[in-house]
């Protein structure tokens, strides 16, 4: 296990000794901290018990911020902070840099509330109403949603990041509030994060825990993320984000450190707890591939979704393991993209016009699953998935105090097209279309006994190519009297049993 020279290096400054005062703006203090320790060749800059507000530091090779216990480092409220040379930033900035570490068991709190409108919702025109089963029923107009998410106010850039770097290394320490994404990897090779808490306010959009974007190499062990968006996502999103489909690689050869290769790949995630008001795990979106990812030893507690696989840009999503793995599904009031599916795969284009990639190779085993909604497949006809495999999953639905007004809807957001963002369509325990080679075995399926009709078959298929069912153990909904136990529609066969 790489623990990188910043780790072992003696050389040490305190805060303290350069000015830090306890419950003031400490920013030049930690700067002026970590430019002497660099200048030294590296060493441990030391933040002591206390609270110390900062704006935006920039964090360099070879060395190790250490939060001691009891030490906090507090989001300065002013905007202000948080600009160096015309540029924004969040709490910690480290670019092209390798050898660096953020360690200890202090707490960096970045005031997540101050910066959002505690009484008032985040909404924006997403869905047309007259496809969705509830009509204007659904998300009705002069409600505050009381699971949020609430209403942005100009806030400081995504808390920790890392661009471009090697050898990454952050333990044991607590981030909390975060206003926006919590910690943002991008283009970054080697990292280690292990036993980190992350506890946002859960009435938050878009604050993710852990954001891999075109990162490889990475462990994420022993964490317990709790976020109003991605607990853990994956995903290939270039430098800038999201801007137009297709990347230009060059851009990394600008860089010393960092990933040069085009893949988010490699990486591994065991023993942890998620929480989330979107996807407990997220992968996908972006214009770089995803391959060679293994998820193992979690628990997923209240959230939107369970486990997340989307294809929305050309980049394909490739070799992914999930084992072992509880999950717990439900609905929330508010513009939360997600429905309580405990496993969500689904290819749909966000671009009009553009081609979009392939999911394949993607094994679920020894899955226990509870949710308000089912297991949903969804390829298209001009972009099947590839070798889907489920294998002992246990799956129990169950009505929710949101079923009535939420359920009974496809949620594909995003799409292109409005009609395909969110639609009524009935819930079967699992929906699959346009799958190749999809494998399902050791599948048990139970329903609450007040599930409404519109929750359906036991399993549906629609243009599922060698469809392998053995040990199906379930039925159709009880309070459906149309369902069947397997409904198969343009569906060829290896074996059923």
């Amino acid at each position: 296990m790489f623990l990188g020279n910043s780790l072992a290096s003696g050389f040490e400054c305190n805060i303290k000794d350069f000015g830090a005062v306890e419950n003031m703006n400490a920013t030049s203090s930690i700067q002026k901290a970590i430019d002497v320790c660099y200048e030294n060749g590296g060493g441990t800059v030391i933040v002591p018990s206390g609270t110390f507000i900062i704006g935006a530091i920039i964090l360099k090779s070879n060395i190790n911020l250490h939060l001691a216990h009891g030490a906090e480092l507090k989001s300065s409220e002013n905007l202000n902070d948080f600009i160096i040379s015309s540029s924004g930033y969040g709490m910690i900035f480290c670019q092209d840099a390798t050898n660096v570490s953020i360690t200890g068991e202090g707490t960096i709190n970045g005031m997540g509330p101050n910066f959002y409108e505690t009484d008032q919702n985040h909404l924006y025109p997403e869905f047309d109403k007259k496809i969705i089963r509830q009509k204007d029923g659904y998300m009705p107009e002069g409600t505050f949603f009381t699971d949020g998410p609430l209403k942005r106010k100009p806030m400081p850039g995504t808390l920790l990041v890392f661009f471009h770097c090697n050898h990454i290394v952050i333990t044991n320490i607590t981030i909390k509030d975060s206003p926006g994404w919590s910690t943002r990897f991008g283009y970054c090779d080697d990292i280690l994060i292990d036993g980190i808490t992350i506890l946002n306010n859960l009435m938050i959009p878009n604050c993710d825990g852990i954001h891999l974007t075109v990162s490889r190499n990475v462990r994420i062990v022993n964490c317990d993320i709790r976020a109003g968006d991605d607990a853990i996502a994956v995903t290939g999103f270039t430098r800038i984000g999201e801007p137009t489909p297709g990347f230009n690689s060059k851009e990394q050869d600008t860089y010393v450190h960092g990933n040069k290769t085009i893949y988010a790949e490699n990486i591994q995630v065991n023993n942890c707890h998620l929480q989330s008001r979107s996807s407990a795990i997220r992968i996908g979106y972006g214009q770089h591939p995803i391959r060679r990812c293994i998820f193992s030893n979690i628990v997923i507690s209240e959230s939107n979704r369970g486990i997340g696989i989307y294809a929305r840009d050309s980049s394909s999503i490739e070799d992914l393991i999930f084992s072992n793995i509880m999950i717990e599904t439900r609905l929330h009031n508010g513009q939360w993209w997600g429905h309580g599916e405990p496993i969500h795969l689904s290819v749909i284009s966000r671009y009009e016009g553009k081609p979009v990639g392939q999911i394949k190779n993607v094994q679920f085993n020894n899955i226990t699953a509870t949710g308000e909604q089912g297991i949903f497949l969804y390829g298209l006809k001009e972009s099947h998935m590839e070798n889907i495999q489920l294998n002992n999953v246990q799956l129990h639905l169950r009505k929710g105090c949101e079923t009535m007004g939420y359920g009974g809807n496809f949620d594909l957001r995003p799409a292109a097209r409005i009609e395909n963002q969110i639609f009524e369509h009935d819930i079967p325990g699992i929906y699959a279309q346009y799958v190749d080679n999809l494998a399902i075995r050791d599948f048990r399926l139970n329903w609450s006994n007040d599930l409404p009709s519109f929750f359906t078959d036991g399993i549906e298929c629609l243009g599922v190519k060698d469809l392998l069912l053995e040990d199906f153990g379930g039925t159709p909904n009880p309070n459906s009297p149309k369902s069947q136990k397997v409904r198969l529609s343009e569906t060829t066969l290896r074996k059923v049993k």
